[in-house]
């Protein structure tokens, strides 16, 4: 006896047409200090110009400047939206203190943004800027990270997915790269950053996140080790091709002793980098922003939280217990908050001077019309006494 299918097979086709007709969303950041290749980066990635090259601006005046980038890429016929956040300027001020509070600020908001989103009473559309995933681009010195990459890594490390990467690979050996990941491993693990790793199966899939990794599936286990193995990233960037020494045109850096592959494992990370952001682990990424960080954000956020927690007790790294909004720290803010709150108080000051005018004109009329009551007044009494004498000679 045969039995008729029911057809809840049919689902994941259903599911397929309904993402490809909808098409995808993701959100990437990049961070790290001018002068690592963060915009040449970006356009290898997608293999086109998203963004250009500007002039380095005066030191002087650096500040923290957030910059998005939207684009949308088509691949067999399935569209994707991405959204590339750049963070021109970070880390070139000569003080430096707290100069991950911006970029801190605006991953904030954006939760902050989706989660009122939410709660309005009409939800149809929505606009989720959630980074999705942070490029940290760490200075290739060799001897390790600096006080600020610690600190910025913290803090972002509690909100998103992290993904360090040393920039202008080709600027060390390979003897000198495979000891600075190491020391950058050590560092990491010794100031407890948590950094998005490939899950090896399911059930620690980014702790609770679905997994795009079969746990039967040998090869996508394997690939996912090499990932692992091979954070922090390094990688090199570039828009230019040359010839290589098979007679192969790629995308290279060219010195004078040879030529510099991006796309080669032998001289970078570039393609388990690109594999892991665009490739197999995309959906890994955006589910542990939705599942996890989103989540924790909203928790916190609206004050789910153990009553009997003392104040010691508070990660200093999470967003504060309060569902009001909070006020950026953004220079570029603050400078234009100044600046209407001086227009304000000229305004009233203006306003102010203006009715003290009025004022003194006021009593000065009530001065002269005063000096004329009088004035009419013994005038009034004047002839009145003149009356009184006329009708005394009269009798």
């Amino acid at each position: 006896m045969t039995v008729e299918a029911l057809g809840i097979s049919s689902l994941p086709n259903q599911v397929f047409r309904r993402v490809s007709d909808e098409g995808g969303n993701f959100n990437m950041m990049v961070c790290g200090e001018s002068g690592l290749g963060k915009t040449t980066f970006i356009n290898t990635l997608f293999q086109t110009s998203l963004k250009l090259k500007v002039a380095r601006r005066n030191y002087a005046q650096k500040t923290t400047d957030i910059e998005v980038i939207r684009a949308q890429l088509v691949e067999k016929n399935f569209s994707m939206r991405f959204n590339v956040i750049d963070t021109p300027g970070f880390g070139d001020s000569i003080d430096n203190n707290k100069t991950w509070q911006q970029v801190v600020d605006f991953i904030d908001d954006q939760y902050d943004s989706y989660m009122r989103q939410e709660q309005q009473p009409f939800r149809d559309t929505k606009f989720d800027f959630r980074v999705h995933a942070v490029l940290y681009f760490i200075r290739p010195t060799a001897h390790g990270l600096k006080p600020l990459d610690v600190q910025t890594m913290r803090h972002l490390s509690v909100r998103c997915n992290l993904i360090p990467v040393i920039a202008k690979a080709d600027t060390l050996t390979a003897q000198e790269m495979l000891l600075f990941k190491s020391r950058i491993r050590q560092v990491i693990e010794a100031q407890e950053i948590s950094i998005f790793t490939p899950p090896l199966d399911y059930e620690s899939a980014a702790n609770g996140a679905l997994s795009t990794i079969d746990s039967g599936n040998t090869p996508a286990l394997e690939h996912a080790r090499q990932l692992i193995e091979s954070m922090p990233f390094a990688v090199i960037g570039s828009e230019d091709k040359y010839e290589n020494n098979s007679g192969n045109v790629v995308l290279a850096r060219k010195y004078p002793w040879g030529v510099v592959e991006v796309e080669n494992d032998e001289h970078c990370d570039f393609r388990k980098l690109r594999a892991l952001l665009l490739g197999t682990y995309m959906l890994d990424l955006i589910l542990t922003t939705e599942e996890v960080h989103y989540e924790n954000y909203r928790r916190v956020r609206l004050g789910d939280v153990e009553e009997n927690d003392d104040e010691g007790s508070k990660n200093p790294l999470l967003p504060a217990r309060t569902p009001a909004r909070k006020m950026s720290h953004n220079p570029k803010y603050k400078e234009e908050e100044n600046a209407l709150k001086k227009y304000f108080t000229d305004q009233v000051k203006a306003e102010e001077q203006r009715f003290r005018q009025w004022e003194q004109n006021i009593i000065n009329e009530r001065g002269r019309l005063n000096g004329d009551l009088e004035d009419l007044q013994s005038k009034v009494k004047k002839m009145e006494e003149e009356v009184k004498r006329l009708q005394a000679r009269k009798h």
